[in-house]
């Protein structure tokens, strides 16, 4: 093996090391949020114990031990600030990070597999908030995390519209006219169909856009790119070799924020859940308490109830405060004419 291969295996090293060391920080941080201090002299002293034990080969018990007292010590740190920590879902560079962002400048923005890992660790208390994707302004409603609002405790206390301008990304120094594949999320490639058919590339399905690029900079696919955010570029070390590519540049998408208690601040957006019983007229009856009321409706969606087959859900957004005395009025009548009335929370509405 060359000189050069050796040293860029060791710099795929070096940078899973440091995504493991954050990834490690992260976790520390949600553990914070669990106890009452910062100091655990007994977990420590058990971390320290597997350390030696697992230091075989060309690492020694006391280097490792050096090591992890160093880590350890950095872990101390940032619980000792206990800053907010606010969930995603996906991979660092996803537009649900970009999305935390914008929200919050201080904020913690943490990694979750899954849209029902969000909801957990929020429900849980491992987490101070919740970001997740209600609706794309291209390809409509995201409908997992619908389902997933039918059924949690959690409020909407937000939410932000995020523009999604997708890129396409590349290895460093590969040569555009060589690319045939193109990886990324179902959705990104979708609002990228133009863009891809123009330049004869191969999509191929990726769990999440960030993923796709994070594979990209781990795997090094031969002839292939990835399409996923600008900041994908800057984590991942991947040059951008073009912007924009989306179809349509009104491209965007409508995240809400969840947590544990109801906002202090009167909100100007509602968001309700409810069900209607199965006679001709029941949700005409719903929607004219608002008409009535002249309430604007900006969103209403049907799911299915997954715990009860064949009944459904509606979701409703609305204009307005709940201590609004139209408001009051209207979702009295609404209660009346509903077999099942959740109230999800109200909240500021995201400015266009």
């Amino acid at each position: 093996m060359k000189l050069e291969e050796l040293r860029g295996k060791v710099d795929l090293i070096d940078a899973e090391v440091i995504k493991l060391l954050a990834a490690r920080m992260e976790l520390a941080l949600r553990t914070r949020k669990l106890k009452d201090g910062v100091v655990d002299s007994g977990r420590e002293k058990e971390v320290m114990e597997r350390v030696r034990k697992s230091s075989v080969g060309l690492v020694s018990p006391e280097f490792s031990e050096k090591l992890f007292r160093e880590i350890i010590a950095e872990s101390k740190k940032l619980q000792d600030k206990n800053p907010v920590l606010i969930g995603f879902q996906g991979e660092h560079g996803a537009y649900g990070e970009m999305a935390v962002r914008a929200y919050s400048h201080s904020a913690i923005p943490i990694s979750c597999k899954e849209f029902t890992d969000v909801f957990s660790a929020v429900e849980k208390g491992q987490l101070d908030f919740g970001i997740v994707p209600v609706e794309n302004s291209l390809e409509g409603a995201v409908t997992q995390v619908n389902d997933l609002l039918v059924e949690t405790t959690l409020q909407i206390v937000g939410e932000l519209r995020v523009p999604v301008h997708h890129c396409l990304l590349s290895l460093p120094d590969a040569d555009y006219h060589d690319i045939r594949v193109v990886y990324s999320h179902p959705q990104a490639l979708a609002q990228c169909r133009g863009f891809i058919g123009r330049n004869k590339l191969e999509p191929r399905p990726y769990y999440d856009t960030a993923g796709a690029a994070e594979m990209l900079a781990n795997e090094r696919p031969r002839a292939a790119a990835a399409i996923a955010s600008k900041l994908c570029a800057e984590l991942y070390g991947l040059d951008v070799l073009k912007e924009n590519i989306e179809d349509h540049e009104s491209n965007s998408t409508r995240f809400v924020v969840l947590a544990r208690e109801k906002p202090e601040k009167k909100g100007n957006k509602c968001s309700i859940i409810f069900s209607t019983s199965h006679k001709a007229g029941s949700l005409f009856l719903v929607l004219g308490a608002f008409s009535e009321a002249e309430i604007n409706l900006t969103r209403i969606e049907s799911r299915p109830i997954r715990s009860e087959p064949k009944k459904y859900a509606f979701l409703l957004d609305f204009q307005g405060a709940d201590t609004d005395s139209k408001v009051v009025a209207a979702m009295k009548k609404v209660k009346e004419e509903t077999s099942m009335l959740k109230f999800l929370g109200c909240y500021d509405e995201a400015k266009e």
